[in-house]
Protein backbone atom coordinates (compact mmCIF):
# COMPACT_ATOMS: atom_id res chain seq x y z
CA UNK A 1 0.00 0.00 0.00
CA UNK A 2 2.62 2.36 0.40
CA UNK A 3 4.35 2.10 -2.57
CA UNK A 4 1.03 2.67 -4.20
CA UNK A 5 0.76 5.79 -2.54
CA UNK A 6 4.10 7.33 -3.59
CA UNK A 7 3.81 6.62 -7.21
CA UNK A 8 0.24 8.56 -7.56
CA UNK A 9 2.04 11.21 -5.32
CA UNK A 10 1.71 13.88 -8.31
CA UNK A 11 5.24 15.36 -9.08
CA UNK A 12 6.43 18.44 -9.81
CA UNK A 13 9.08 19.32 -12.65
CA UNK A 14 11.74 21.44 -12.17
CA UNK A 15 9.77 23.81 -15.16
CA UNK A 16 6.37 24.15 -13.59
CA UNK A 17 7.84 24.87 -10.31
CA UNK A 18 10.32 27.88 -11.54
CA UNK A 19 7.07 28.93 -13.64
CA UNK A 20 5.21 28.69 -10.43
CA UNK A 21 7.79 30.99 -8.65
CA UNK A 22 7.73 33.56 -11.71
CA UNK A 23 3.92 33.54 -11.67
CA UNK A 24 4.11 34.22 -7.69
CA UNK A 25 7.13 36.36 -7.67
CA UNK A 26 5.05 39.30 -10.44
CA UNK A 27 1.57 38.59 -8.99
CA UNK A 28 3.41 40.00 -5.04
CA UNK A 29 5.25 42.84 -7.08
CA UNK A 30 1.68 43.72 -8.84
CA UNK A 31 -0.45 43.59 -5.16
CA UNK A 32 2.22 45.95 -3.68
CA UNK A 33 2.44 48.45 -6.71
CA UNK A 34 -1.26 48.56 -6.49
CA UNK A 35 -0.79 49.07 -2.69
CA UNK A 36 0.87 51.95 -2.42
CA UNK A 37 -1.55 54.57 -2.79
CA UNK A 38 -3.95 52.78 -0.26
CA UNK A 39 -0.55 52.45 2.16
CA UNK A 40 0.34 56.10 1.52
CA UNK A 41 -3.32 57.60 2.50
CA UNK A 42 -3.62 55.04 5.72
CA UNK A 43 -0.03 55.93 6.80
CA UNK A 44 -0.13 59.30 5.98
CA UNK A 45 -4.02 60.00 7.39
CA UNK A 46 -3.51 63.09 9.17
CA UNK A 47 -0.06 64.76 8.23
CA UNK A 48 0.98 67.99 9.95
CA UNK A 49 0.56 71.01 7.31
CA UNK A 50 3.37 72.88 6.48
CA UNK A 51 2.36 76.43 7.47
CA UNK A 52 4.03 79.30 5.03
CA UNK A 53 4.30 82.51 5.52
CA UNK A 54 1.34 85.04 4.64
CA UNK A 55 1.64 88.76 4.41
CA UNK A 56 -0.40 89.89 7.03
CA UNK A 57 -0.02 94.07 7.08
CA UNK A 58 2.01 96.65 6.88
CA UNK A 59 3.39 97.69 9.83
CA UNK A 60 3.23 101.22 9.56
CA UNK A 61 -0.70 101.36 9.88
CA UNK A 62 -1.03 99.27 13.25
CA UNK A 63 -1.84 101.02 15.92
CA UNK A 64 1.21 100.46 18.90
CA UNK A 65 0.08 99.20 22.48
CA UNK A 66 -3.31 98.35 21.19
CA UNK A 67 -5.23 95.29 19.59
CA UNK A 68 -5.72 95.05 16.05
CA UNK A 69 -7.87 92.59 14.29
CA UNK A 70 -5.66 91.80 11.02
CA UNK A 71 -7.69 89.85 8.52
CA UNK A 72 -5.33 88.39 5.34
CA UNK A 73 -4.87 85.86 2.66
CA UNK A 74 -3.60 82.53 3.12
CA UNK A 75 -2.37 79.45 1.01
CA UNK A 76 -4.52 76.33 2.41
CA UNK A 77 -3.82 72.91 1.30
CA UNK A 78 -6.17 70.26 2.19
CA UNK A 79 -5.23 67.01 -0.08
CA UNK A 80 -4.98 67.68 -3.65
CA UNK A 81 -6.91 71.05 -3.26
CA UNK A 82 -4.82 74.35 -2.92
CA UNK A 83 -6.78 77.09 -2.34
CA UNK A 84 -6.51 81.12 -0.74
CA UNK A 85 -8.62 81.42 2.85
CA UNK A 86 -9.40 84.57 4.31
CA UNK A 87 -7.60 84.54 7.95
CA UNK A 88 -7.86 86.65 10.88
CA UNK A 89 -5.14 87.46 13.58
CA UNK A 90 -5.01 89.56 16.52
CA UNK A 91 -1.49 91.23 16.28
CA UNK A 92 -0.01 94.12 19.24
CA UNK A 93 2.36 96.13 18.20
CA UNK A 94 4.94 96.79 21.37
CA UNK A 95 7.11 98.39 18.86
CA UNK A 96 8.67 98.22 15.55
CA UNK A 97 9.87 94.85 15.71
CA UNK A 98 8.19 93.60 18.17
CA UNK A 99 4.80 92.17 18.12
CA UNK A 100 2.81 89.59 19.86
CA UNK A 101 0.36 87.21 17.06
CA UNK A 102 -2.53 85.49 18.23
CA UNK A 103 -4.70 83.02 17.07
CA UNK A 104 -8.39 84.04 17.20
CA UNK A 105 -9.33 80.79 17.97
CA UNK A 106 -10.18 80.36 22.07
CA UNK A 107 -8.37 78.13 23.06
CA UNK A 108 -11.01 76.18 25.09
CA UNK A 109 -14.08 74.92 22.54
CA UNK A 110 -13.02 76.61 19.19
CA UNK A 111 -15.21 79.93 19.71
CA UNK A 112 -13.91 83.19 18.26
CA UNK A 113 -12.99 86.24 21.04
CA UNK A 114 -12.92 89.62 20.69
CA UNK A 115 -11.30 92.27 22.24
CA UNK A 116 -13.23 94.68 24.75
CA UNK A 117 -11.44 98.55 24.41
CA UNK A 118 -13.61 99.15 27.96
CA UNK A 119 -12.61 96.63 29.84
CA UNK A 120 -9.43 96.19 28.40
CA UNK A 121 -9.52 92.24 27.80
CA UNK A 122 -9.90 89.78 25.28
CA UNK A 123 -13.59 88.22 25.94
CA UNK A 124 -15.09 85.01 24.40
CA UNK A 125 -18.56 85.22 24.46
CA UNK A 126 -19.44 81.46 23.98
CA UNK A 127 -18.54 80.69 27.46
CA UNK A 128 -16.78 83.77 29.03
CA UNK A 129 -13.54 83.00 29.08
CA UNK A 130 -11.67 86.15 29.61
CA UNK A 131 -7.52 86.92 28.51
CA UNK A 132 -5.13 89.77 29.49
CA UNK A 133 -3.41 91.74 26.09
CA UNK A 134 -0.82 89.76 26.91
CA UNK A 135 -2.97 86.57 26.41
CA UNK A 136 -2.80 85.36 30.30
CA UNK A 137 -6.23 83.57 31.48
CA UNK A 138 -7.94 85.52 34.26
CA UNK A 139 -11.35 83.88 34.22
CA UNK A 140 -13.67 81.61 32.42
CA UNK A 141 -12.96 77.74 31.24
CA UNK A 142 -10.43 78.13 29.38
CA UNK A 143 -7.49 75.39 29.80
CA UNK A 144 -4.18 77.56 28.77
CA UNK A 145 -3.41 81.40 27.47
CA UNK A 146 -4.16 82.30 23.88
CA UNK A 147 -2.16 80.41 20.90
CA UNK A 148 0.70 82.45 19.70
CA UNK A 149 1.58 82.44 15.72
CA UNK A 150 4.90 82.40 14.71
CA UNK A 151 5.60 86.10 12.79
CA UNK A 152 8.39 88.05 11.01
CA UNK A 153 8.74 91.56 9.98
CA UNK A 154 10.38 92.03 6.45
CA UNK A 155 10.42 95.20 4.41
CA UNK A 156 8.15 96.88 6.58
CA UNK A 157 5.60 94.25 6.36
CA UNK A 158 4.30 91.71 8.84
CA UNK A 159 4.37 88.14 7.88
CA UNK A 160 2.35 85.27 9.73
CA UNK A 161 2.34 81.56 9.94
CA UNK A 162 -1.15 80.17 9.64
CA UNK A 163 -1.60 77.14 12.49
CA UNK A 164 -4.50 75.38 14.14
CA UNK A 165 -4.34 74.29 17.48
CA UNK A 166 -5.96 71.39 19.17
CA UNK A 167 -8.91 72.89 21.79
CA UNK A 168 -9.92 71.92 25.16
CA UNK A 169 -6.73 70.98 26.37
CA UNK A 170 -3.82 72.19 28.61
CA UNK A 171 -1.18 71.67 25.87
CA UNK A 172 -0.42 74.28 23.02
CA UNK A 173 -0.80 70.77 20.14
CA UNK A 174 -0.83 71.69 16.28
CA UNK A 175 -3.77 70.16 14.08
Amino acid sequence: MGNEEERSAPTVSRRSFVLRAVIGVFTSLGALVMAVPFLRVVFNAAPLRKAEWAEAANISILPEGQPKDVKFEAHSVDAYLRQMKLRSVWVIKHSPEIFSVFSPICPHLGCYYKWDPSTQHFECPCHGSVFTITGKVIGGPAPRPLDTLPYKVQGGKLFVKWERFQVGIPQKVRV
